[in-house]
């Protein structure tokens, strides 16, 4: 079986960079599957940050708004909206439509209101809201086009979105990212990439010395220790 390993670094820029948690864990497992265990475990030892630079495979909006309520802000680029109205330039997405929450509404660019509202679950077993738009609206609307392109035979428009937290929590997010602050505060997370170079080459981390997860953990454990202890040194030598 293959594995991989999540690291968690310090990113203090007048501090050594430390590896505070090694999370080895079989290559099948997706990186948003991580987050919470990290965070567990960073909250037992005391270390749990204030802010959690992650590469987009970690940032879902279930991972945002978790974090949120833990006080923790998760920075890095959220997954792009996969409907085809967010490719093309005047598509009406999610974004463009008005949610109210307490009556359980939304409503559309053209000023017209949803007619259903129906919380589910997806093939992934997310919890979502389908938001469903009258045939009699849709199919008289001037802006049809860029809203639907249902293959109904009287076309409406069918909006999908998490539930409001989650909602908030990843539109907060795209928003955020398309600022200077954001580019700002990412780019130390270019740090662990350095770190995960060096355990490849120089110690190895991608080649296990031992059969199954838990001999795998323990070789990262030590390698990890090795790199903190490193790093330590190399600023009492410079300090």
């Amino acid at each position: 079986m293959g594995y991989k390993v999540h690291l968690t670094e310090t990113c203090d820029e007048d501090r050594p960079h430390l590896i505070t948690h090694v999370a080895p864990t079989p290559a099948t497992t997706a990186d948003e599957k991580l987050v919470e265990p990290i965070h567990d475990d960073l909250k037992q030892a005391q270390l749990l940050p204030s802010q959690h630079l992650l590469d987009s495979g970690y940032v879902t909006s279930q991972t945002l708004a978790r974090s949120e309520k833990e006080g923790i802000e998760v920075i890095g680029p959220t997954r792009a909206d996969c409907k085809w109205q967010a490719s093309v330039s005047k598509g009406f997405e999610s974004r463009h439509f008005a949610i109210d929450w307490e009556a359980k509404q939304a409503t559309c660019p053209e000023g017209h209101t949803s007619h259903s509202w129906t919380p589910t679950i997806d093939n992934q077993k997310n919890e979502i809201i389908k938001i469903r738009f009258s045939t009699k609206d849709c199919q008289a609307c001037p802006s049809q086009t860029p809203c639907t392109h249902s293959q109904s035979r009287v076309p409406r428009r069918l909006l999908s979105i998490r539930p409001r937290a989650q909602y908030e929590a990843r539109h907060s997010a795209r928003e955020r990212q398309t600022t200077q602050t954001f580019n700002k505060q990412y780019a130390a997370r270019s740090g662990i990439e350095a770190t995960i170079s060096q355990g490849v080459r120089a110690f190895g981390m991608r080649r296990s010395r031992s059969i199954g997860l838990a001999k795998t953990s323990l070789q990262h454990l030590g390698i990890a220790a090795a790199k903190s202890a490193g790093a330590c040194h190399g600023m009492a030598r410079w300090g």
